[in-house]
């Protein structure tokens, strides 16, 4: 079967992290022939290794990857189309869908808020043309259509992490040796309260480095100098693959919007997340919503300190105390990551929820 993946790069690597993920497992896992479409090859080539800018159309690691133009000329319409995040299809190519009649999916933004489990898979038809929509949303039960996540990811995972070879040659590919401190992976909105959580870092009792990959937060870090108990130091911009293991070698990881924080999910370390802001606060509501979720089984004081610092990353309130009440409660937060990553790979991943839901609608 032939897939179209129509992506907008909307903030930075979010959409397009998420749609190339997802466009590289269908090719790899299920044997598809996969077209991504994409409006910015100048964004997108910073996270594809080897995109060249000049072409409109080329094959990397087993994709199609494809210049999306304004208009879309004609073009062959696939089995299945994945409009991502509501992103629009272009009005010619629905012309020619209304003919095809392919599997149409809008794959939506990822919520643990409750609402979504009765959207899932919801059908809605073209207001003007004789087509079916179906709205699939990513989730953490099994209602849900899932969280992307590769066959072998956490053999790769656990293999990384026995393997102090492994984590010597990552540092040392990054020009870094692997010291003995606690190692914090920052990953956030500009308008994160970065300058209140490095200094509650500087002051708490551990040695700390915080590693800051390339991102639009680097230039609020710039004034900032290691003092105390904290180092910072600035990392490349990074691959995923690279991104993954990032995660992997440290023991809290700081993470925002969607791609990331999955991927945050699956290192099965201490997590921090700040959700993509949205008027009126939504973003806090879906905030409440994971953590709700992610908390089941704590204790009430872990999960009171694992709330409260989430809660003040992502409202810019953030009080010194929150870092320290984590660190008291690291261990019980640790065992826990583990255990809710144990329990989400026993679901069926989102690539391979899509194909058998696409084929049952094809039959």
């Amino acid at each position: 079967m032939h897939w179209d993946i129509f992506c907008r790069i909307v903030d930075n690597y979010g959409d397009i992290g998420v749609c190339w993920r997802l466009a590289r497992q269908l090719a790899h896992e299920h044997g598809l022939a996969v077209r991504l479409w994409i409006d910015d090859i100048g964004v997108a080539k910073r996270l594809i290794g080897g995109l060249d800018v000049s072409l409109s159309k080329q094959i990397i690691d087993g994709v199609e990857i494809c210049l999306w133009p304004k208009p879309l000329e004609d073009t062959r319409v696939a089995d299945v189309v994945i409009e991502a995040f509501a992103c629009e299809l272009p009005q010619t190519y629905l012309a020619t869908m209304a003919e095809a009649k392919p599997v149409w999916l809008n794959l939506e933004y990822l919520s643990a808020e409750q609402w979504t489990a009765g959207s899932h898979l919801l059908a809605s038809r073209h207001p003007a043309l004789p087509l079916t929509k179906y709205f699939y949303f990513p989730g953490f039960t099994v209602q849900s259509g899932g969280l992307i996540r590769e066959h072998d990811l956490i053999q790769r995972r656990d293999a990384f992490r026995c393997s102090s070879q492994a984590k010597t040659d990552f540092w040392g590919k990054l020009g870094l040796t692997d010291y003995p401190a606690l190692k914090v992976s920052l990953f956030c909105y500009p308008h994160a309260p970065l300058k209140d959580l490095l200094e509650a870092i500087a002051e708490s009792s551990r040695p700390t480095i915080v590693y800051v990959p390339d991102s639009s937060a680097l230039p609020s870090l710039e004034a900032i100098d290691g003092q105390g108990n904290l180092t910072l130091q600035a990392l490349p911009f990074l691959t995923q693959d690279d991104y993954d293991r990032l995660l992997w070698a440290c023991d809290i990881n700081f993470v925002r919007g969607e791609d990331s924080w999955v991927r945050a999910l699956w290192a099965a370390k201490p997590m921090i997340w700040q959700p993509y802001r949205q008027e009126q606060s939504a973003h806090l509501s879906k905030l409440r919503a994971f953590l709700e979720f992610y908390s089941d089984s704590l204790p009430t004081n872990v999960a009171e300190a694992l709330y409260q610092i989430h809660a003040g990353w992502s409202s810019a309130q953030f009080e010194k105390t929150r870092w320290q009440a984590l660190l008291d409660n690291l261990p019980a937060i640790q065992t826990h990551a583990t255990r809710q990553s144990e329990k989400l790979a026993l679901l069926p991943d989102l690539a391979a929820k899509l194909v058998i839901f696409c084929k049952n609608l094809s039959k």
